[in-house]
């Protein structure tokens, strides 16, 4: 299962969007131990691609866990 996580910049427009295999929790305590050591906050999905933010300009995070996809018709 992935979580999307939704990072917000300070001093920037968008947001970076990134799908994760790791927890809510685990990327909260990342982003904690990168706060605390005044360093980079890196986030990487299943695909190898990674995302490093100055943990300092890290406004805020949000959370989506992927459900799985629907098939059919319906809500």
């Amino acid at each position: 299962m992935t979580v999307e996580v939704k990072i917000g910049v300070q001093n920037a427009a968008r947001e970076l969007t990134v799908e994760t295999d790791k927890t809510a929790d685990e990327v909260q305590e990342a982003l904690t131990a990168a706060i605390k050591s005044e360093g980079v906050f890196t986030l990487a999905d299943p695909k190898g691609r990674t995302v490093i933010v100055p943990a300092d300009k890290v406004a805020y995070l949000s959370f989506a866990q992927d459900s799985g996809r629907k098939v059919g018709f319906g809500s």
